[in-house]
């Protein structure tokens, strides 16, 4: 007789190719190989009794019955998560090494790790804070087990959600009104630096490089001192630097991907698995 169990590990495989839109990139998210996340898919639809998903050539999109049961399949594993959260927090130890650029750390590891501290007092955290272009490298060579980074390509890590760019500057010196525009920009091979520079200059705007660094800090400081228009991720924005747009002369930047990666050295870590499932619950959005 056929199991109607929803198996955890099913819906997991599940949610993970809906986030990923792609069997291959939710294959490493999950640490399984491509055929057998196929395999846990057609198990899963074969308990529904309904396909899932719509699979073409190039794109792939839930079918009626996928998206009804995505929507329960993402509380069944928060709560999945929670429930081993209570049951094993206290007796879970180890170390965790997290990566994360400085920005994305003040705005949001409190909201990460304020609840995991509770749950998992006996894990130790290590928080490394360099922009997402260092940090990569270190996940591929297995010196960090966790990276809060932005995204450099689609398929990078699971997808959490979209931050927002904004152009900034102080109203006393009015940076954006002088020509040619000078601009401040992040680290060379930074997402951050290639969405300014193309969009600037789609614009048609004359600018010129007076700043760089992959520090908001640096940003920040630049931004006020009135020496240069500076480019920030909304969530790091004070209230001291106004926000400009199109009426300034300056185009709109588009939002960037927020994803998170895990080494393949950590897998088989309880104490990594916490956590990463802790960015899920935290800061993932729908």
């Amino acid at each position: 007789m056929q199991a109607k169990d929803l198996q955890v590990d099913w819906l997991k495989a599940f949610v993970a190719v809906v986030d990923n839109c792609s069997i291959t990139a939710a294959a490493g998210q999950v640490f399984r190989s491509q055929s057998a996340v196929s395999m846990q898919i057609k198990k899963l639809e074969e308990c529904v009794g309904r396909p899932l998903l719509n699979r073409g050539p190039h794109h792939m999109s839930l079918t009626p019955t996928g998206e009804e049961l995505l929507v329960y399949a993402r509380k069944i594993l928060d709560i999945h998560a929670q429930a081993w959260s209570m049951l094993r927090g206290g007796d879970l130890l180890g170390k965790v090494t997290v990566g994360v650029p400085d920005d994305y750390a003040m705005a949001y590891m409190p909201k990460v790790l304020n609840k995991f501290s509770r749950l998992y007092s006996g894990i130790e955290i290590t928080l490394v804070c360099e922009h997402s272009t260092a940090l990569l490298p270190k996940i591929e060579r297995g010196e960090l087990d966790i990276a809060l980074i932005t995204r450099d390509r689609p398929d990078r890590g699971d997808l959490l959600f979209r931050e927002e760019l904004v152009w900034v500057a102080t109203q006393k010196h009015q940076a954006w009104t002088r020509e040619p525009l000078p601009i401040a920009v992040h680290e060379l091979g930074s997402r951050i630096r290639k969405e300014v520079l193309v969009a600037i200059s789609s614009h048609n705007r004359a600018y010129r490089i007076v700043y760089q660094s992959p520090n908001v800090a640096g940003q920040l400081a630049v931004a006020e001192s009135g020496m240069a228009v500076a480019v920030l991720t909304r969530s790091s924005l004070p209230r001291s630097l106004k926000v400009l747009d199109e009426t300034h002369g300056l185009p709109k930047l588009p939002a960037l991907e927020v994803a998170l990666v895990r080494s393949q050295k950590s897998e088989g870590s309880q104490a990594v698995d916490a956590m990463y499932e802790q960015f899920i619950h935290a800061l993932k959005h729908d």
